[in-house]
């Protein structure tokens, strides 16, 4: 199937998500979209599968022209798209979301509908038990079943909106693998990434978008500094850590161990000095979330002590820990970390300091407006949080955080982000590390662990197995107690 946008508006407000834009993709091919954080991909994805209608322009499929004013009339059309959040449904079961928007009669055949997600996972090497709970399953898991069902459905042009976050480089590979089998045999496919080095492994062509705009189209391989250059207008220089004065202890965790099993029975230690930057590598599961959780009071540990900067705070409410000055930045920004349906204005009233009865919006907006300029939020005080890029989510989270943090817990801080964005947030936190902020950070990236992290924790099935001075590790050394081994100890089997 050819697929052709053809000067595709769409409009939020004053903020012009796609201004123009016009793609070609030839059938057959892996067909990259690159470009920066607020660049306009996901929004041009979305108005092409159905989930956003355009202000002006057209599709066409095949030489004709198609109205989509839903995902329903996408995936008629033959047109699936893949989240960067999959769409699954986790109280059902596998098979229960692989029948899901199944078109016909109204009575399924749960029998064959069985037999055609085996033999679709049997045709592209994944292994889905259908009576398996979605919940259950990975998010590289969770990618797999939406891509089998996409293609039960009929789709015909397979769209991966930023499809590498969260999983694992296995994960990544099988998936690499399932879009070349899929190019080759007739499918379209869009890959739509911020990734340099994925768009470059994977694709035949690139398409590079700025501002919602394109301002480049290429056949690949080219040299990466090209595609750089296309994104950001000039090269991009990548801080890195460098030492500073490590001050008093700001977090102490004594033999914690959490009564949900979250963290295994073997119980875990850590003091963090002020100015020291931990990080916490490991498969997703493996307990690095319940150990921020605990250290930010969201989590009650079963047994031993948490204390901040010598305050014991061992079973005390997160407002408690709030009062102390620590703050946990969730890896679900719009899930956990922003109010969906609330203005960045809204955000900076909801979390300032004027506890009085009557708002001040004139104040709140005021203080919105200078955030927004400061952080460079690309969308207006009147912005909703969901109207916004995953990487400008994270720059109002930055900029609602208070001054003077003891500790800062974070999860994946640069998930998503292109390398120009991610650079910006660690400038901010490394300037807060410089003020005595101790930041303790958990990341699937093991580069950007080893470049920012003073000490690095590495968890498997529960349990902290190693720790590591970063500026003495490497990769391979890292990923290898992440498996569960050591040089010399196989510590899956040791336990």
């Amino acid at each position: 199937m050819s697929l052709e946008l053809r000067n595709i508006h769409k409009h939020f407000g004053a903020v012009r998500a796609n201004d123009g834009i016009t793609i070609e993709v030839e059938t057959g091919t892996l067909h990259g979209l690159l470009g920066e954080n607020g660049a306009g991909k996901s929004t041009l994805m979305k108005v092409l599968s159905g989930f956003h209608a355009a202000d002006s322009g057209e599709i066409v499929l095949d030489g004709k022209q198609v109205e989509l004013a839903s995902p329903e009339d996408a995936i008629a059309a033959g047109i699936g798209m893949l989240h960067q959040d999959p769409l699954v449904f986790l109280p059902f079961s596998v098979i229960d979301n692989f029948v899901l928007g199944s078109p016909g009669h109204r009575r399924l055949d749960r029998r064959k509908a069985t037999s055609d997600l085996r033999g679709l996972c049997e045709r592209y090497g994944f292994n889905l038990d259908p009576a398996l709970p979605a919940r259950l399953l990975t998010v590289g898991e969770r990618q797999q079943l939406e891509i089998v069902r996409l293609l039960w459905l009929g789709a015909r042009v397979l769209i991966l909106d930023e499809p590498t976050t969260g999983i694992s480089a296995d994960q990544r590979g099988k998936l690499f693998a399932t879009l070349k089998s899929l190019a080759a045999e007739g499918m379209s496919v869009i890959f739509v990434s911020h990734k340099l080095e994925e768009v470059a492994d994977l694709c035949d062509r690139v398409t590079v978008m700025t501002r919602g705009q394109v301002v480049g189209e290429v056949e690949l391989p080219v040299p990466p500094e090209h595609l750089v250059d296309m994104m950001f207008g000039q090269a991009v220089e990548i801080r890195d850590r460098y030492p500073v004065p490590l001050g008093n202890s700001h977090l102490t965790l004594d033999t914690v161990r959490t009564a949900t099993g979250l963290l295994s029975e073997e119980p875990v230690s850590v003091d963090v000095k002020a100015g020291e930057v931990v990080g916490l590598a490991g498969m997703e599961g493996s307990g690095q979330d319940a150990f921020l959780r605990i250290c930010a009071g969201m989590l009650a540990p079963k047994h031993g002590t948490v204390a901040v900067a010598g305050k014991n705070l061992t079973g005390k409410h997160y407002r408690d820990f709030l009062a102390a000055d620590v703050k946990y930045l969730p890896a679900g920004r719009l899930e956990e970390g922003l109010i969906e349906g609330l203005t960045i204005t809204e955000h900076f009233v909801l979390t300032g300091a004027d506890k009085r009865f009557f708002v001040d919006w004139a104040a709140g907006r005021r203080r919105a407006e200078e955030q927004v300029g400061h952080f460079n939020i690309k969308g207006t005080e009147a912005s909703t949080a969901e109207s916004l890029s995953g990487g400008n989510q994270q720059r109002l989270l930055l900029a609602l955080l208070p001054p003077n943090l003891k500790l800062l817990l974070m999860e994946h801080p640069t998930r998503g982000l292109d390398i120009e964005s991610a650079d910006w947030v660690w400038g901010q936190l490394l300037a807060r590390r410089e003020e005595g902020t101790s930041i303790v950070f958990a990341s699937a990236d093991l580069d950007e662990l080893l470049r920012y992290s003073d000490r690095i924790l590495v968890f498997f099935s529960g349990r902290v197995i190693g720790e590591l001075e970063a500026a003495n590790s490497n990769v391979d050394e890292i990923g290898m107690l992440i498996g569960g081994r050591t040089a010399d100890t196989d510590l899956g089997n040791s336990r």
